[in-house]
């Protein structure tokens, strides 16, 4: 009767990483686009990234890599780890208005199926967290402050490095 429930609270492990990975790395990018030339490389590339002002999209930016820093970060450390459940509550918001955003624009082929999914497993992550599967809070020691501070970092180093390559390397 334990293995079900084992594995299943590791495959919420899995998808809280994935999901915490995939946002901090988008979030991050879109952070470095307060930098006007970065802005300006970036605004070709997809369609609807014209259609919103700079200030909004570093907005989400921040917004995204903040959640995606959430799902991992505190149940990791086990600080704070109800922040988990917010964070992950705050991107499936984040998505559903960007679901909204391409409904409107009548972007239905790739986006909006795109945010329902990323959505609707962060909606089930905030679920499981919160309800079904909590972490226990624990109090901080200098080792879970230096796995948290050293995943953060690498968060924010793997979502820097490739907006960097692409300003650096721009033909």
């Amino acid at each position: 009767m334990r293995q079900p429930r084992s594995a299943m609270n590791g495959g919420l492990w899995t998808l809280q990483v994935l999901w915490g990975v995939f946002f901090s790395f988008t979030g991050f990018g879109k952070v470095l686009c307060l930098n006007q030339a970065v802005w300006k490389e970036t605004l070709p590339r997809v369609p609807w990234f014209s259609a919103i002002p700079q200030g909004l999209f570093v907005f989400i930016g921040a917004c995204e890599f903040l959640g995606g820093a959430g799902l991992i970060l505190p149940a990791m450390t086990r600080v704070r780890p109800k922040l988990t459940p917010l964070a992950a509550l705050g991107l499936a918001l984040v998505m559903i208005l960007a679901a909204g955003f391409h409904i409107a624009r009548g972007e239905y082929n790739f986006f909006l199926p795109g945010n329902l999914v990323l959505g609707g497993v962060a909606a089930f992550i905030a679920y499981e967290r919160w309800f079904a599967r909590p972490i226990a809070p624990t109090p901080l020691n200098i080792l879970r402050l230096v796995k948290g501070l050293a995943v953060l970092g690498a968060l924010a180093f793997a979502g820097f490095f490739p907006v960097w390559y692409q300003v650096t390397h721009a033909r």
